[in-house]
């Protein structure tokens, strides 16, 4: 009889037949089959990459760039990426030794996780959060530890993680996400600062996965790095703000001691990025400032529509201030059962929404629509949604 997968996993980490898929991935799979599903469930750009981001692969390809890059990314995009956080950010990368171009964002949090967190180590995660990080954490045994933020209109307060540090002392590292998946909400500098003062305090380090960075409306993303870098790890990459979700091309910068047991680790999982994916990469970072402005003012116009079009129909959303996400509270009579209102609102109204609970729980009894869809789509999506809740009410 052959061993099971599970039979082979090393003792530091949980058996993958232990481990849930992404709670995303897991509800987009128990739907995506319905005929004319209007699908706003996963984070997947509707807009085309730039042509002149596109001209850039096509000629890496062109010229027979086909060997090995560099296992950490090619040196030019390295250059690149410090040149765009410096720009930015006002944040200073070393592209020799603080920087790892990586296989999407994905990747960057999986080699991360896997570098530096230890069986037992006590991982804080505000809630609700990006699906990926809850099995990532299980699956290297770490302990998490949520802050549910429902209460606090999904951000982190200095107050909550003063609290929850002092009952957990054993603390080594929070991930932040801002602007946030699923809810759509910032971090303001003077929280962010508060934050920071917190973390230094306790010594803690921090993944801040800021794949969302470029795609802000009411005011600029900030990096937590601008005031600890020498304990944090920004993840970013192009795929959201260039929407270059298939060339997979993400990135990670932080203290030299941190990355080089990542660039380890990375080496193992990948070898090297492709080459044709880092031609677009650096092409987008060195001529591509633009492109995210353009695409940010149709995602804020498309935002103030859903927003709207959703309170009208009393599902309370707060206003998204970065991604491409609105997250709403689902019907009294659902309860707390996203799920339910979800799978309802998939097989009866065809629309497709992710469960809020797939984001921790601080996102129970609410759903996430995205609303990087066509603007044909969200009218229509709209319309839908409000038959669907009328006809509920009328056999009420």
């Amino acid at each position: 009889m052959p061993h099971l997968a599970s039979d082979l996993t090393p003792t530091t980490s949980v058996p993958l037949t232990q481990i849930p898929a992404s709670g995303i991935r897991a509800f987009a799979q128990k739907v995506d089959d319905i005929p004319d599903l209007i699908k706003l469930t996963l984070g997947e750009p509707d807009l085309n990459t730039p042509e002149h981001v596109k001209k850039a692969a096509a000629q890496s390809i062109l010229d027979n760039d086909s060997h090995y890059s560099a296992q950490k990314g090619t040196l030019r995009l390295r250059q690149a990426i410090s040149d765009f956080l410096k720009r930015k950010q006002n944040i200073s990368y070393d592209p020799e030794n603080e920087i790892v171009v990586t296989v999407g964002a994905t990747e960057a949090i999986a080699a991360a996780m896997l570098s530096l967190i230890q069986p037992g180590d006590q991982i804080i995660v505000p809630t609700p959060s990006y699906a990926l990080y809850f099995p990532l954490l299980q699956y290297v045994k770490a302990d998490l530890v949520a802050i549910n933020t429902a209460d606090t209109d999904f951000v982190l307060t200095p107050e909550a993680l003063e609290q929850t540090l002092q009952s957990h002392p054993q603390a080594k590292a929070i991930i932040l996400n801002y602007p946030t998946n699923p809810t759509g909400r910032e971090c303001s500098e003077e929280v962010l600062k508060q934050l920071a003062q917190i973390i230094e305090k306790h010594h803690l380090y921090v993944i801040s996965d800021e794949i969302y960075g470029e795609l802000t409306y009411d005011f600029e993303h900030i990096s937590i790095a601008r005031y600890i870098p020498e304990r944090t790890l920004v993840i970013n990459g192009l795929s959201k703000s260039h929407a270059m979700t298939g060339y997979r091309i993400g990135y990670i910068v932080g203290p030299t001691e941190y990355i080089s047991l990542i660039a380890k680790m990375h080496a193992f999982l990948v070898t090297a990025p492709s080459n044709p994916a880092q031609a677009a990469a650096c092409e987008a970072l060195e001529n591509g400032d633009e492109d995210p402005i353009k695409a940010r003012q149709i995602y804020h116009k498309r935002r103030d529509y859903i927003v709207d079009a959703l309170n009208e129909m009393g599902l309370k959303t707060m206003v998204s201030e970065g991604a491409f996400y609105v997250f709403a509270k689902i019907p009294e009579e659902y309860g707390t059962d996203d799920e339910a209102f979800a799978l309802d609102l998939a097989h009866e109204a065809k629309v497709g929404g992710t469960p809020g609970s797939a984001f921790g729980d601080g996102g129970q009894g609410y759903i996430r629509f995205s609303y990087a869809a066509s603007d044909e789509d969200l009218p229509e999506a709209m319309a839908r949604i409000k038959r669907f809740l009328a006809e509920k009410d009328d056999h009420q």
